[in-house]
C-alpha cells in the first residue's frame, strides 16, 4: 500500500535510502528516531504513513513559513492538511480544528507555542490521533544549538494523544548526547533508531583564507558553474553581495526573513528556474527548499555551530554529483565567533533590564499578564529604550528558556481571505466602482475561496485593476466589514506570551542550566566550528563525521587538506625522484676506473641541476659511504 501511496500522490516507484525502513517502522506502531542529513526526504516518512493510518497526523514544527509551504504541496497533490499556530484568526483555528475532527484533513502542523492553549489541548482529546510526529527534533534538547523551552510540551501532548500512539522523532543534525536526549524527553520505549551516515561523499568541503572576502567570492564563481548559494549573517550583507555580483555579470538575488511574501516567491522562483545563478542568503532561505542541482554553497560569513554548517552545506548536490561547499574564512572570523557567544549570553542585569521594559513597554503590571498573548514590536521596542539588537533578542531568548515569558518570533504571514457569504447574497451587494472589481478579480483569480482561506496578493489585485496597493487594501477592508469576506492581512509582528505572572525584576532567577551551562555549550560549539575551519591538518569531513559521533574509515580525499596533503605528496616523490636521478648520473660519472672531477661532473650535469645541488648530492653519497673522495676526485665504491 505505501508503494502505491508513493506513486499516486508523488510520481516515484521507489522510497530514498532510509525512508521505508522508518516508514515500516511506524506503521508497526514503534517509537522511531530517524536521523536523515538535509535532503534526505524527512517529510515522506510521516506524509506516507498519515495516507495509510485511520485518523489524523500531528506533525510538531518550529518552522511556521515551511509549515504553510508543506500545506500548499500537499494541496497541490491532492491531501488536505490543516496548520495551527498563534498568527492564525479564530476562524481560521476552529476551522482547520473541524477538518481535523471531520477526518477531511489527514495532516495537523502545529507549532509548539499551540502546545501553551488549553483550549486547543482540550479539542485534541476529541481527534482520533494515529501518529505523533516531532520534526526539528533537535529543539527538544537542551544539549543541542536549537534549544526551544516549548518543545518539551510535547510529552504533555503525548499523555493527551494517547500514550500508545507512536512518536517519530525526526531531524537533520544531532550529536550522540543530543539523540539521547531527544528519546529521553520525548519517552521512549523500546525505540527503533534509523540513522544515515553524515557522509557527503559528492560534497567536497573547502576552506579558503581572505582577509578581503569579496574578490575571493568573485574568484570562487567565476571559476565555477552552476546553481549557487551564499551564506551570509545580515539582511544587508545580502544587498550589497548580490549588488556586487550583479555588477560582475553573474546573476544573483537577495535573500532574508524581513522581504514580502510575494518577493520572497518571486525570487526563489526565480532561482529555482536558473533564470537566476546566485542566492545570497541568511539562514532564512533553504529549509524545505528541494532544488537537487545546486553545485555550490559558499559560506561567506561563519555559522555559529557544525550543526548548522552541516544542513546549510548539505543542501548542495542533492542529485548525487559533484558539489563544493565552501568556506571563505578571515582573521576576524575567529573573534567574531567568540563574540556572538557574549552577545547571546548578555549580563544578567542586562536581562532583568529588557523583562522590566518589555512590561513597561506591553503595559502589563506586576502580578499581571499570566497567559497573555502580546503583539510585541520588536524594531519599536528596541528604538524606544535605545537597546541593542542582538542582545536584546538574546536576552527574550533566555527569558523564555527560563520560564517568564515566551518570545515567538512570527515569520512574516501573507494576506489571507475567504468568502464568508453566500455566492447569491454577494450580487446584493452596494459597492463602491473599485471596491466591486477589486472583488469581481478575487473570484476570478483564485479558486476555493467559499470553502478555505486561500492566499492572495494585493499587489497582484493592484497591478491587474491598475489601483494602488492602497486602494485595494481599502476594499478588502470594505468587504470583510460587510461580512462578505473575512480578509487577514500579512503581518509581521512578533508575539510575548507571558508565561507567569510579571514579577519584579529582582526576583528574576536564570537557571545555571539556561545561563552557565548553556553558555558553556556554546562556546563548546563555537571551538568545535574554529576547529574545522581553522585546522589545515585534518580532513575537515573526518572532522565533521567525528563531532556528530561517526569514526570515518579514511580521509576524503577531496577537501582542501586532503587536496594539499596529496600535493605534498606528489611534490615529495617528485623531488625524490629527481634526486635519484642526480644521484645515479654522478655515480654513472665515478664509475670509471680513474673516477671523475667534481667540476666535471658539475659541467656535464649544468643547466639540468645547479652547482649547490650536484655538491649536496656528492656529500650525501659520500656521508652513506657510496662514493669515496680522493684530492679533487670522486670513485665509487664497490
Amino acid at each position: 500500500m505505501k508503494h502505491s501511496i508513493l506513486r499516486k500522490y508523488w510520481g516515484y516507484d521507489t522510497f530514498r535510502p532510509m525512508q521505508e525502513e522508518i516508514i515500516d517502522s511506524v506503521l508497526a506502531g514503534h517509537d522511531t528516531l530517524g536521523l536523515l542529513p538535509t535532503g534526505g526526504g524527512k517529510s515522506l516518512t510521516f506524509q506516507v504513513p498519515a495516507m495509510i493510518l485511520p485518523g489524523v497526523t500531528i506533525v510538531v514544527t518550529p518552522l511556521i513559513s515551511l509549515m504553510k509551504d508543506q500545506v500548499d504541496n500537499l494541496a497541490d497533490r491532492g491531501i488536505r492538511a490543516v496548520l495551527f499556530h498563534s498568527g492564525l484568526t479564530a476562524r481560521e483555528k476552529d476551522l482547520g480544528m473541524t477538518r481535523c475532527r471531520l477526518g477531511k484533513a489527514k495532516i495537523a502542523y502545529v507549532s509548539p507555542e499551540r502546545l501553551r492553549n488549553e483550549r486547543f489541548l482540550a479539542e485534541l482529546r476529541t481527534l482520533t490521533v494515529s501518529l505523533l510526529v516531532v520534526d526539528e527534533a533537535h529543539c527538544i534538547s537542551q544539549w543541542g544549538y536549537d534549544f526551544r523551552p516549548s518543545y518539551l510540551r510535547i510529552s504533555d501532548l503525548r499523555r493527551i494523544v494517547g500514550e500508545e500512539v507512536p512518536v517519530l522523532a525526526l531531524t537533520a543534525s544531532a550529536t550522540p548526547e543530543v539523540t539521547a536526549d531527544i528519546m529521553k524527553h520525548l519517552g521512549f520505549r523500546e525505540p527503533r533508531v534509523f540513522s544515515k551516515s553524515f557522509t557527503r561523499e559528492n560534497l567536497s568541503y573547502i576552506v579558503r583564507y581572505a582577509d578581503v572576502k569579496e574578490p575571493m567570492l568573485l574568484r570562487i564563481l567565476s571559476a565555477t558553474s552552476g546553481c549557487s548559494i551564499v551564506y551570509v549573517r545580515s539582511r544587508r550583507r545580502t544587498r550589497e553581495l548580490a549588488a556586487l555580483l550583479n555588477g560582475a555579470g553573474i546573476p544573483s538575488e537577495a535573500y532574508h526573513a524581513g522581504l514580502a511574501p510575494e518577493e520572497k516567491e518571486e525570487r526563489q522562483d526565480r532561482w529555482k528556474r536558473d533564470e537566476v545563478r546566485v542566492m545570497v542568503a541568511t539562514n532564512a532561505f533553504g529549509m524545505g527548499i528541494d532544488k537537487p542541482n545546486v553545485r555550490l554553497v559558499v559560506h561567506y560569513d561563519l555559522p555559529s555551530s557544525l550543526e548548522e554548517y552541516y544542513q546549510e552545506a548539505g543542501r548542495g548536490g542533492r542529485d548525487g554529483k559533484e558539489s563544493l561547499a565552501v568556506v571563505i574564512a578571515g582573521k576576524r572570523d575567529k573573534a567574531l565567533l567568540t563574540r556572538r557567544v557574549n552577545e547571546s549570553f548578555p549580563p544578567k542585569d542586562f536581562i532583568a533590564r529588557v523583562y522590566e521594559l518589555a512590561g513597561n513597554f506591553l503595559d502589563v503590571a506586576v502580578g499581571e499578564g499570566y497567559g497573555m498573548v502580546y503583539e510585541f514590536n520588536f524594531t519599536l521596542f528596541c528604538s524606544t529604550f535605545d537597546l541593542p539588537p542582538v542582545p536584546t533578542q538574546s536576552a527574550l531568548h533566555l527569558l523564555t528558556r527560563s520560564g517568564y515569558v515566551e518570545y515567538i518570533e512570527e515569520t512574516t504571514s501573507r494576506s489571507r481571505l475567504m468568502v464568508i457569504m453566500r455566492r447569491e447574497e454577494l450580487y446584493d451587494l452596494n459597492l463602491d466602482p473599485d471596491t466591486e472589481e477589486v472583488l469581481q478579480t478575487l473570484l476570478r483569480a483564485y479558486t476555493g475561496l467559499f470553502a478555505d482561506y486561500v492566499y492572495i496578493s494585493e499587489l497582484m489585485i493592484a497591478e491587474r485593476l491598475r489601483l494602488s496597493s492602497e486602494q485595494v487594501y481599502r476594499s478588502l477592508l470594505t468587504l470583510s466589514r460587510l461580512h462578505a469576506v473575512h480578509y487577514v492581512p500579512r503581518a509581521t509582528t512578533p508575539y510575548l506570551v507571558y508565561t507567569t505572572s510579571r514579577e519584579e525584576p529582582r526576583h528574576l532567577i536564570i537557571p545555571i542550566e539556561v545561563y552557565e551551562r548553556q553558555r558553556a555549550r556554546m562556546e563548546a560549539r563555537t571551538e568545535a566550528m574554529k576547529e574545522f575551519v581553522f585546522n589545515t591538518t585534518s580532513c575537515r569531513a573526518g572532522t565533521l563525521l567525528r563531532y556528530f559521533g561517526e569514526t570515518p574509515s579514511k580521509p576524503c580525499g577531496k577537501c582542501d587538506v586532503c587536496r594539499a596533503a596529496r600535493r605534498t605528496v606528489r611534490l615529495r616523490e617528485e623531488a625524490s625522484a629527481a634526486s635519484t636521478q642526480l644521484e645515479e648520473s654522478i655515480l654513472y660519472q665515478a664509475s670509471r676506473p680513474a673516477g671523475a672531477s667534481v667540476t666535471d661532473i658539475i659541467a656535464n650535469l649544468t643547466p639540468h641541476y645547479t652547482s649547490d645541488e650536484v655538491i649536496a648530492a656528492v656529500r650525501s653519497l659520500i656521508d652513506r659511504s657510496r662514493l669515496n673522495l680522493e684530492g679533487t676526485r670522486v670513485k665509487t665504491i664497490s
